[in-house]
């Protein structure tokens, strides 16, 4: 049998959310299942039925730290349309601030969750494990980690401001492309170094500041007068072609 959440502490936590604080509410049992099996120590796991609490969760979590609550209570938390029934209330501690080991994604001033969730995904699809986050939608928003299906768990992601990754851009000497109208073809495009691709704001792209930082630039050849894709499948298409040797070398 799981305790009730009690009145006061439900009211608490509705404020931690509103006040935007570092816990990600999780509503999607797969997502949750993947952050418990890396290790995340959840604070809460709210349900209204005891039938939703797996075997697999049990075995991740403290019974404890899982608690009955009314099904408003669950709509109220979660973000989601139609809700599973579940929330996970988990911790999200930043990473600290590091250079890159690998390619890397940088997203420059984008605010659609979807999009943002969508490249992180294709990032750690593409071995690009580290994603700088400048100035864009905060790495806690719901309709982001569920659009990077828990792979936010996966990838080193930096939440930092445009100031800050300019100076340690240069102090790290590595080198950047961005998409562009007049830049090379990127199905002809050849590099054999590290390198991170930035991807900007829908409206206004990457930003004066980041582009003079970039000393590449490529373009998407496109039929039928299509002028522009949006940024996460933009994204997809450059991380993936620049990855493609890494993916012959698995074949």
């Amino acid at each position: 049998m799981y305790a009730r959440l009690s009145n006061n502490l439900i009211k608490e936590i509705k404020k931690q959310k509103r006040e935007k604080s570092y816990l990600l509410f999780l509503d999607n049992l797969k997502i949750i299942k993947d952050a418990l099996a890396i290790g995340l120590k959840p604070k809460y796991f709210l349900t209204y039925d005891e039938n939703l609490i797996t075997d697999n969760i049990k075995s991740l979590m403290d019974k404890d730290r899982i608690f009955l609550v009314d099904y408003k209570t669950i709509e109220q938390l979660s973000d989601s349309k139609t809700p599973q029934g579940v929330v996970c209330i988990i911790e999200y501690i930043p990473h600290i601030l590091e250079k890159p080991k690998t390619n890397f994604l940088v997203i420059d001033g984008l605010q659609d969750p979807g999009n943002v969730g969508s490249l992180i995904r294709t990032a750690a699809a593409c071995g690009f494990n580290y994603v700088y986050l400048i100035d864009s939608v905060k790495i806690t928003n719901l309709k982001l980690i569920r659009s990077s299906v828990g792979t936010i768990f996966n990838v080193r992601v930096f939440e930092l401001s445009r100031e800050t990754f300019i100076e340690k851009i240069k102090e790290w000497h590595l080198k950047l492309l961005k998409a562009d109208m007049n830049g090379t073809n990127i199905f002809e495009f050849n590099i054999n170094e590290q390198i991170g691709v930035v991807i900007g704001n829908e409206g206004q792209g990457v930003s004066k500041e980041i582009s003079n930082l970039c000393s590449h630039s490529i373009s998407i050849p496109m039929k039928n007068n299509v002028e522009s894709l949006n940024a996460a499948i933009s994204g997809s298409i450059i991380m993936y072609e620049i990855s493609k040797n890494d993916f012959e070398k698995l074949l």
